[in-house]
């Protein structure tokens, strides 16, 4: 969350973007710190597989974001 606020400070949707890749690769990180969760008996097959799918929820909206910001880049009449 962090690096999409800081993100969202930068002047430009190219830099934005950025912040929100490294955002993206938080979330694919948690993924796998769950995968050491689960194997150390700290969390249950059953909170793994749901918090799992959020984490893949939200680096598919983040990416989705990040494409899109790149794809409007500079075309008239989208606001930066």
């Amino acid at each position: 969350m962090s690096n999409i606020a800081e993100g969202f400070a930068r002047k430009t949707d190219r830099d934005f973007a950025h912040f929100l890749d490294v955002a993206k690769g938080s979330a694919v990180e948690t993924q796998s710190l769950l995968y050491a969760a689960l194997d150390i008996g700290h969390i249950t097959t059953d909170e793994f597989r749901r918090l799992h799918g959020l984490a893949e929820e939200t680096a598919s909206l983040i990416g989705g974001f990040a494409a899109y910001l790149r794809k409007t880049q500079g075309v008239p009449g989208v606001a930066k």
